[in-house]
């Protein structure tokens, strides 16, 4: 007989303080099943279409954790519920089973329809029906705020490093590409005054083109070499009556003019050398400016790049990505907020193939890890990035030498809210963000073993892409 009674119903703690005739309504709407020990009552993630009630016997629940399956209570009290416990929220959200139910001993179970659940809790308790959905639906408001505000200030903590990085080669620019106006002006003037001293155009065209074969050297030079060096040309271009031989010697010695050149110099000007050699100088700090400027866009670009790389605004949303890469943009990024007393060591795995991912959400994962790891060592230690393959996963392992994390929050350190650090200085969601991105999205797994310092977060992920990759 798969019915129950409606006296059955009221020994039940959960329906013990409902009148007769809702009892009623419940009997005639549910049934009894009996579930051997052993077999699932519900599984998790599937479609969630009854309520269960525990009549006798004996049941356990479970969850899934990070692919580990974690048994959450075992009871044998009579009244105890699963299953569809969110179906007075009716189609407002996807009614699925977050929990797995089993039998350990053969249950009896009051089994209700979730449609006829979630329609006597809506009709009978309308104002508890309300203050519930308020609750979840307000919980999971200020969750997604929240998430959106951690999201912004790692965007913040970015932008500003970026900022600060772009800074110092855009400010060189501007310097020398003002000192490079005033130095065309005195090439030009330069090259006038020879032509004003007589030099014939045989001599002038013989001076131009020596000027590309006099490049700097790019040997470096200790500072003692410089100085010797200066002094020798100094010496030579005295010798050779150019007045202020001492004010123009280490400005050519900087761009890589030494005897030997100016030697050269001498034989295409004769007897107008020392105006050959002003012009010279003139024209060598040109091409050392414009190198300088080369130079400092060179890093802008990079630096750019390192963005565009770490925001993926211009690439595919889900897409095959070079790991080395998004880790090396990532630090690029954080440069100005790891400091001089933190040492980056990186070890990639040169053999690593291309992983499909959803990049700029990776980036995000990278910046909550290393951001914390930097926390925890307080501004000194050493910041290790390794990359490496396990069986069909490529691993990424993050790791500091900080104060580490206390055992009894191991198993915590993922739960949304969660966090070590003081009152306002953490929101406690930036690893619960990363769970989601690498689990959720990427159908990987992180995992972590701490020390004092020694801490190493390791983040799985599939090399070969998963069946439905990317699902919400």
């Amino acid at each position: 007989m798969n019915t129950v009674s409606p006296e059955e119903l009221r020994e039940l703690f959960l329906f013990e303080d409902l009148d007769d005739d809702k009892l009623a309504w419940l009997a005639e709407h549910g049934t009894a099943e009996i579930v051997p020990a052993g077999n699932a009552i519900c599984e998790q993630g599937e479609a969630a279409e009854f309520l269960y009630v525990l009549l006798d016997g004996e049941m356990a629940m479970s969850t899934n954790v990070r692919g580990h399956v974690v048994e959450v209570v075992r009871t044998a009290r009579p009244g105890t519920y699963g299953g569809a416990v969110q179906a007075y929220l009716g189609e407002q959200i996807e009614q699925i089973y977050h929990h797995t139910l089993r039998a350990v001993r053969d249950c009896r179970m009051f089994v209700l329809p979730a449609r006829k659940f979630g329609k006597a809790v809506r009709k009978w308790f309308p104002m508890a029906a309300h203050l519930l959905e308020g609750v979840f639906f307000g919980m999971t408001n200020n969750r997604r705020v929240i998430d959106q505000r951690e999201r912004l200030t790692a965007l913040g903590t970015i932008t500003a490093g970026l900022t600060h990085e772009l800074n110092n080669p855009a400010a060189a620019a501007a310097r020398a590409s003002t000192e490079l106006g005033d130095r065309l002006v005195g090439a030009q003037q330069s090259l006038a005054d020879l032509a004003a001293q007589g030099v014939d155009c045989t001599h002038l065209s013989a001076l131009v083109a020596l000027r590309p074969a006099l490049q700097p050297k790019a040997a470096r030079r200790s500072p003692l070499e410089v100085s010797d060096a200066e002094d020798e040309l100094g010496d030579w271009l005295e010798e050779h009556g150019v007045d202020d031989a001492w004010e123009l010697a280490p400005g050519l010695v900087g761009a890589g003019i030494g005897v030997e050149q100016a030697e050269e110099v001498a034989a295409a000007a004769g007897e107008h050398l020392p105006g050959a050699m002003r012009w010279l100088a003139e024209v060598m700090e040109v091409a050392q400016l414009q190198s300088e400027i080369s130079e400092a866009m060179g890093r802008i670009t990079a630096l750019l790049d390192s963005a565009r790389q770490y925001s993926q605004l211009d690439r595919a949303d889900h897409q095959v990505a070079d790991l080395r890469e998004l880790l090396d943009s990532t630090l690029t990024m954080l440069k100005r907020k790891i400091g001089a007393d933190v040492t980056v060591k990186t070890d990639y795995d040169a053999g690593l193939p291309p992983v499909p991912v959803f990049a700029a959400e990776l980036n995000q994962v990278w910046t909550n890890l290393i951001v914390n790891a930097l926390y925890a060592m307080q501004g000194s230690g050493t910041l290790t990035i390794r990359t490496g393959r396990e069986n069909d996963h490529a691993v990424v392992e993050i790791g500091d030498t900080g104060v580490g994390i206390p055992e009894e929050n191991l198993d915590r350190i993922f739960t949304p809210f969660f966090t070590t650090k003081p009152v306002g200085q953490g929101t406690g969601l930036g690893l619960d963000i990363s769970w989601r991105i690498v689990a959720d999205r990427h159908h990987g797994d992180i995992r972590v073993e701490s020390l004092p310092g020694d801490t190493r977060f390791q983040v799985l992920l599939p090399i070969t892409e998963a069946t439905g990759s990317g699902d919400q």
